[in-house]
Order: structure tokens, then C-alpha cells, then sequence
């Protein structure tokens, strides 16, 4: 094998790996939150968020009842109270009546996991 021939494969090879590492997988989990954002997709549909708010890859997540949840990482505060941190947005997910009362989001139970979960997801959306 020449020597153009070698440098012309390996550049093909580097080129498709760095195809492969662009293409957008979920993390199978998330050090600022803890949780898994696969698990947080499942705990997002089983709590019917998508009923009141809109979230990017949530099927029938189109509600409009509450803010959209797109690209909520960028938000400077959570609920319009919180300063955005994932401990805060766990709070509010779990305790919504607690931190704004009469608040239209309802306390749904969720659990501290699934917190956890919902977050990583929101924030890697």
C-alpha cells in the first residue's frame, strides 16, 4: 500500500468516527442529576406531563396548559421562583404545591427516582 493511499484511509476511518460519535444518543445517565434520562422519557409518560406541557421528543406531548419544557436548562429559574439547579427543578417536580400554592401544576406523588429521572431528561432534550 502507498503512502497516499494509507493517509486517504485513515482519513476516511477518522471521518467516520467522528460521524458515529456526533450522532445524539441519550446518556444512560447524568452526573448533575443523578438520574437516567431514558427512565426519565418513561416516567414523563407515565405521569401524563405531556397532557399540560409541550416536551421535545415526548409522543403527544403537546399540551398547553402549562410552559413549554423545551429547552428548560437555559431557563434562569424554575416555575418563575427557583434559580434553575437540578435540586430545584426536582423540588418543583415533586412539590409543586409547596413552593408556588394554588400553583395549576398538581402535586402527582412523584417519586425522589423518577424526579431524578424527569430532570436528566429535561435537561438533555
Amino acid at each position: 500500500m502507498k503512502a497516499n493511499d494509507i493517509r486517504s484511509l485513515s482519513a476516511a476511518l477518522l471521518m467516520c468516527l467522528a460521524l458515529a460519535a456526533c450522532q445524539r444518543q441519550p446518556p444512560s445517565s447524568d452526573a448533575s442529576t443523578g438520574g437516567n434520562p431514558q427512565r426519565g422519557l418513561q416516567a414523563i409518560q407515565r405521569y401524563g406531563c405531556g397532557a399540560c406541557h409541550r416536551i421535545d421528543g415526548v409522543p403527544g406531548a403537546y399540551g398547553n396548559v402549562g410552559p413549554t419544557l423545551e429547552k428548560i436548562g437555559e431557563r434562569a429559574y424554575v416555575a418563575g421562583k427557583l434559580p434553575n439547579s437540578p435540586d430545584n427543578l426536582q423540588t418543583w417536580i415533586r412539590f409543586p404545591q409547596r413552593v408556588v400554592p394554588g400553583s395549576a401544576m398538581p402535586d402527582l406523588d412523584v417519586s425522589e427516582t423518577d424526579a431524578r429521572d424527569i430532570a436528566a431528561y429535561l435537561y438533555h432534550q
